[in-house]
């Protein structure tokens, strides 16, 4: 048998298990259909919004965050630790350190940003 021949006949089942079979945009559906739940995934990156109460124990107008020793967040399954969020000036100067406060959040991708505080 010649070289080229050879070749050929080699490549071929290669060729064809490269190209796949059927329509991509099937093999997709199909995927998708296979008990995935999509809307999960979608949930897991989006931002959610939670409450806190907790206890100020810095406040960085460099970084733009508060730093808060708070209590666990059942919305977000967090459990009691200090963190610091970033919160936009106007809320930063509301607070003072050693303030307890209750605080409205979002939680996502984008990072943990105060939207709303009030001290107790």
């Amino acid at each position: 048998m010649r070289t080229p021949t050879l070749v050929t006949l080699l490549s071929a089942p290669l060729l064809l298990a490269a190209c796949g079979s059927g329509d991509e945009s099937e093999q997709m559906e199909d995927m998708s259909a296979e008990g995935h739940d999509m809307s999960m995934m979608e949930t897991e990156t989006a931002t959610k919004m939670a409450t806190g109460l907790g206890v100020v124990t810095a406040i960085d107008s460099e970084s733009g965050t508060i730093t808060i020793d708070h209590e666990p967040v059942p919305a977000l399954e967090w459990p009691e630790m200090v963190m610091a969020f970033e919160a936009n000036e106007q809320i930063r100067r509301e607070v003072a350190v050693g303030d307890e406060i209750s605080f409205e959040f979002n939680s996502g991708s984008e990072g943990n940003v105060i939207t709303s505080v009030a001290t107790k």
